[in-house]
Formats: structure tokens, C-alpha cells, sequence
């Protein structure tokens, strides 16, 4: 299996084509917003971010997004940009008398994705995950590390300079992404998890002390009540063949029904590809206990091997 300690400092700045945002503006934005997301945004502070989600009536998640505000009323949700104009309609469709409009803004913002010693210009790699900073226009939020290289979001209005450092494919950002553990939502998945089962409540992406929102009982009954059955972990494949979100993963020990689904996936610097699926914890504890054993495979029960790579971060039932 190929392994990812022999991968030097990836440093660079990359256009993040796939992701959009959404713009909501108002004096009730932030209320709006509170009401609709598992985050809670009333509580979010000028020098943070955080990572949420925008679930059905079941619990299941129709959206993920990074949030944070850029003033008291305007709030900028960046998400899949194969998922925006729908979850723009499905959250517009909840406004009603709220001051408060929601628009399509990707084409008013620049985003980046910036790593490794392209950071060190414009902000301090080392802060913790989802911490904001701004310079001059321009956001800068922390994000998770992949691979053990540090990660950073950077939007700024259009007619700002793009921040300087080499250019890096977009693969290579998405590798980084899957090696970060975070999976975002896009449209292959689309309410196919309750937050749990992407780790969200493990990496800010929950709060369960805050008020009502669509999915709210379902989402903490999950956590309090030990019903939860899945969880995501990232994978690798040697495989010539990509993973692709939404596409069934199986069990050895069970071939007649899909133990889980990829939800992110991405070509492997050394080859290969690493992918995140979310599959039932007693499939990925049975995986771990065969080491060697075709275990876990990719669309059907003789499909390519999938071998379970640590994850990045401790799971909340673990801390």
C-alpha cells in the first residue's frame, strides 16, 4: 500500500473551481442562518470559521459548508458548486419574512486553496483549524492539515490580487482534501449521511447546544444514544480505477449489500487513489482485525481492494 510519509512539503496555491458561495446579507442573516444550520452562527466570531451542515427533516445532509462572516450582517457559506443552486432555492424557500437575502455570490469572490509555505506570507500556518484571519479584503480560514501539510481557505472580492506562490493542480488540493478526513457534500451524496457518519460532530462541525434546526432531533439522538452505525474513514486502492462519491463500498464477510459509500476521492501522488467512505463501524473494525485479507472492496464484493489508513483525528467518542 502506498504511504504518505515519503511525500515532501506540498507548497503552492491552487483556484478552487469546484466551490461556490453563498452570500446571505441582512440584519437577520445570522438569525436566518441559526435556524438552518447544524453550526451555531450566532455564537461565530469575527476571527473564526466553522464547518456545518444543512440537513432534511430525517437528520440527512442536503449541503456542507464553510461558514464565517465577513461582517455583522453578511455571512458567506462556501460549498460544492455542483450542489449551490439548489441548496440556494431549498434555503431561500425559508426566508420568508426574514430580513435577510441569499444569493449566488461565486462570481463576486476569489478562492484559493493555499499550503505549505505559500501560507507563511499572509497568515500563520500554525493556528488551530477553523480560525479566521484577515488581511486587508481578503479571509484567510485554517483549515484541517492533509498529509501533514498545513492547509488554508483564502477568499477575497474579485478585484483583489491573487496570492502569490507556484501553482498546484487541483488533484493535488482534492489528495489534500481526502488525507484531511473532511468530506464536503456534493451531489453523488446528496442526503445520504446524517452529519455523524461524516465525522462532523469530530471536527467542529456540529454543535449541539444550540437551538432548533431541520434534522436536529434525529442528528442528536444519533450522538446520545449510541444509534449511530456509521462513520467515515479514509481508504486507499491501488487500483487504476478512481473511487467516485456515491459509488458503494462492500464487505467480504457480506457480498449481498454494500457495507458504505465514498463520499470524496483522489489520485494518490505515489499512485493509486485515497478516498473517504463512510462505512459501518463493525465493516471497519472487522477490516482492521485481517490485516492482509481482502476485506473492503470498491463497487462490488470482488471489486478493487480497499486498505483503511488512520485517520487524522480523534474521533469525539474517543477524546
Amino acid at each position: 500500500m502506498t504511504m504518505t510519509s515519503s511525500i515532501p512539503q506540498i507548497s503552492g496555491v491552487v483556484k478552487l473551481t469546484h466551490l461556490g458561495i453563498i452570500r446571505a446579507v441582512g440584519e437577520d442573516a445570522v438569525k436566518f442562518l441559526q435556524g438552518q444550520l447544524t453550526q451555531d452562527v450566532a455564537q461565530l466570531g469575527t476571527t473564526q470559521a466553522r464547518l456545518a451542515a444543512f440537513c432534511n427533516a430525517k437528520g440527512r445532509m442536503q449541503a456542507s459548508f464553510i461558514v464565517f462572516k465577513r461582517s455583522p450582517e453578511e455571512v458567506l457559506l462556501v460549498c460544492s458548486r455542483d450542489i449551490l443552486a439548489a441548496t440556494l432555492k431549498r434555503l431561500s424557500m425559508f426566508v420568508m419574512r426574514a430580513k435577510a437575502k441569499l444569493t449566488d455570490a461565486t462570481d463576486n469572490f476569489l478562492l484559493y486553496g493555499l499550503t505549505g509555505s505559500a501560507i507563511d506570507p499572509v497568515a500563520v500556518s500554525a493556528q488551530p483549524a477553523w480560525t479566521k484571519v484577515d488581511v486587508d479584503e481578503a479571509n484567510l480560514i485554517v483549515l484541517y492539515p492533509g498529509a501533514s501539510q498545513p492547509r488554508t481557505l483564502w477568499c477575497a472580492p474579485v478585484h483583489c490580487a491573487v496570492p502569490d506562490g507556484n501553482p498546484i493542480d487541483l488533484e493535488m488540493w482534492n489528495w489534500l482534501e481526502v488525507q484531511s478526513g473532511i468530506a464536503m457534500i456534493c451531489q453523488p451524496v446528496f442526503e445520504s449521511f446524517v452529519p455523524q457518519m461524516l465525522n462532523y460532530e469530530s471536527v467542529g462541525g456540529v454543535n449541539f447546544k444550540k437551538g432548533c434546526y431541520p434534522g436536529q432531533e434525529i442528528v442528536a439522538r444519533s450522538q446520545f444514544r449510541g444509534t449511530l452505525k456509521r462513520r467515515a474513514y479514509v481508504v486507499h486502492t491501488d487500483s487504476d480505477t478512481s473511487p467516485v462519491p456515491g459509488q458503494e463500498v462492500f464487505h467480504g464477510q457480506d457480498p449481498d449489500q454494500p457495507c458504505g459509500l465514498v463520499a470524496a476521492s483522489a489520485a494518490h501522488p505515489e499512485g493509486g487513489f485515497d478516498a473517504i467512505v463512510s462505512i459501518q463501524t463493525a465493516a471497519a473494525a472487522d477490516a482492521t482485525t485481517h490485516s492482509g485479507e481482502k476485506r473492503l472492496s470498491l463497487g462490488n464484493p470482488t471489486g478493487p481492494a480497499l486498505a483503511l489508513l488512520p485517520l487524522p483525528y480523534p474521533l469525539l467518542e474517543d477524546i
